[in-house]
């Protein structure tokens, strides 16, 4: 399966806008993008084919990830921390389209 991507790697200055985002594939995602997650104002956007975004964002100082869904009408997102192989999984079995019921654990969070 393929998705629209964009991303943040701060340090290594590459960056790709969501309105610019490119398809890569759910193995490319997993295998060549997270591991590029390495600094705190790293992220990586996934945009399903319904236009749903999953956002990936490193966790200040850990081993952990911010994976939430954004609802930006209601200035919130359904979100969770998880680690590393959680967030493998994910990406393992990412679902076509991205919801809330898709996502174990996500708790409704406003920004």
């Amino acid at each position: 399966m393929h998705y629209r991507v964009y991303f943040l790697f701060e340090r290594a200055g590459e960056a790709i806008s969501s309105a610019r985002a490119i398809e890569v594939s759910q193995r490319e995602i997993r295998e060549q993008l997270l591991p590029r997650l390495q600094h705190d104002d790293d992220y990586l956007g996934i945009i399903d084919p319904a236009d749903n975004t999953l956002q990936i964002f490193r966790e200040r100082g850990g081993e952990r990830y911010w994976v939430e869904l954004p609802i930006d009408a209601a200035k919130a997102s359904y979100a969770r921390v998880m680690d590393h192989d959680e967030v493998d999984q994910l990406l393992r079995e990412l679902p076509a389209v991205f919801d809330r019921e898709a996502i174990p654990g996500l708790e409704y969070r406003p920004w």
